[in-house]
């Protein structure tokens, strides 16, 4: 296990998804790599740099499976880097089946042209990773929207009852914020990834006058745009990526964080789906723990500081780099594995949340009708002024608490108020579901804006 952030069989399925850890292996990195030296030789074959019959003969040997990963990463800590002695490893295999053939392994690329490129193909297979999940959480928020447009429940500012809200406003909010992080992947999918193919300071002099050549034909085998040069030392891309990602993980960690609140036995009003031994306590036979949104909120507070240290790695020396790029080895796969599994533990809730309406409905009659102050006040306010309005139904919300009973029963003793609101339409401000404004509308546009 040569980075405790990747491999881990205790923690890793706490923080990863399965399919991110089994992108991000060593083994898979490394075969990554060995795909690139694969291609390099298959562009410059075709572009009359090697000899055709060389090809077969380092394909062959760009198989994983054939190599040391333990000699391996020992002799990339005197190296530098690991492609160093994989470029060695490769062309002793080679040799074994074909002297000439391994003359031209890793023609006329540096290391890093290798490194980087296979990034790319990591982080465009980890972006197509994301996306199926982004999909299946986006369609089950959005599920859940559509079937709570009539289910009030306390809006909560600053961690207080506010205002009643349909509990559709909040699912729809998510399903919205979710798929801006998949049309920003989408995005970035399209424009950030790019073939890095430079040679030893970026200008592919080793390659004479066909260096462009070998580039755009590189570029098509591996299906990776060809960038207007190499980008050897601006990385800005990988740090646009990196971003997203933590804003991908910071959106998941936010609705990990309202689920676990909903959970709390003081309010209990949704949950995340139950199952055998899952949230349970070693000592409390009782518990029923959000561990999905512990999961979510874990890899939120990781994926920050993680992308922080991409960013800090932006700052490169010249034409190539000592340090932000070395940073990224293994920043960048830890980044995907917490973002995925931010994201696992989100589909996990949205697919399966259980939601009390009942409770939401108590709830919002737990501060005796309080929370509809603002619904008076407004009635009121077209005729007494807004500001003696929110005089008088202050004094009543604070008459109401002290003697511990509805404000309704209050305001329906004050003669101010009878003057304007019979007990019909005093009644009628205090259901939650006539006082939501524009909610409805806000929840079909929410929804709209998930569809692709």
């Amino acid at each position: 296990m040569t980075d405790p952030l990747a491999p881990s069989s205790l923690h890793g399925p706490l923080l990863a998804s399965a399919p991110m850890r089994a992108l991000v292996s060593d083994e898979a990195r490394l075969q990554r790599m060995l795909d690139v030296e694969a291609a390099l030789a298959r562009a410059e074959a075709r572009v009359g740099i090697i000899p055709a019959d060389a090809v077969g003969p380092i394909a062959a040997a760009c198989a994983a499976a054939r190599y040391d990963l333990g000699a391996l990463g020992a002799a990339a800590a005197s190296a530098g880097n690991v492609a160093i002695p994989l470029v060695k490893a490769l062309t002793a295999e080679v040799r074994k089946s074909d002297e000439n053939a391994a003359r031209y392994v890793h023609w006329g690329a540096t290391s890093q042209d290798i490194i980087d490129t296979a990034l790319m193909l990591e982080l465009r297979a980890a972006i197509d990773l994301l996306t199926a999940d982004l999909d299946r959480a986006v369609a089950a928020f959005a599920a859940l929207a559509e079937r709570h447009r009539r289910t009030p429940m306390a809006g909560r500012t600053w961690l207080q009852h506010a205002l009643p809200i349909p509990f559709a406003l909040k699912c729809a909010g998510y399903a919205a914020a979710l798929a801006r992080s998949r049309a920003r992947l989408a995005r970035l999918r399209a424009e950030a990834l790019a073939l890095q193919f430079g040679g030893a300071a970026g200008t592919l002099a080793s390659l004479g006058e066909d260096g462009l050549t070998v580039a755009e034909a590189l570029a098509r085998e591996l299906d990776l745009p060809c960038p207007d040069a190499p980008w050897h030392s601006h990385h800005d891309r990988i740090a646009e990526i990196a971003a997203a990602c933590a804003i991908l993980a910071g959106t998941c960690g936010k609705i990990a964080r309202d689920v676990a609140l909903l959970m709390q036995t003081d309010v209990g009003e949704a949950f995340e789906p139950a199952g055998e031994g899952r949230g349970g306590s070693s000592t409390m036979p009782h518990k029923r723990n959000p561990v999905a949104a512990a999961a979510a909120l874990t890899a939120a507070t990781m994926a920050p500081n993680l992308a922080a240290t991409v960013l800090a790695g932006l700052v490169q020396e010249h034409e190539r780099a000592l340090g932000g790029w070395q940073a990224e080895w293994t920043t960048v796969p830890a980044l995907l594995l917490v973002t995925s599994g931010a994201l696992a533990a989100i589909v996990d809730i949205g697919e399966g949340l259980e939601v009390d309406a009942t409770r939401m409905r108590a709830n919002l009659e737990a501060t005796g009708g309080l929370v509809m102050a603002e619904a008076v006040m407004m009635a009121l306010a077209p005729t007494l002024g807004r500001m003696e309005a929110h005089h008088l139904v202050e004094a009543a919300a604070k008459k109401a608490v002290a003697e511990q009973r509805h404000l309704d029963e209050i305001l329906a003793e004050d003669a101010r108020v009878a003057e304007h609101l019979d007990a019909d339409a005093l009644a009628r401000l205090f259901d939650p579901l006539n006082y939501q404004g524009m909610a409805q509308a806000f929840i079909d546009r929410l929804l709209a804006s998930t569809e692709r």
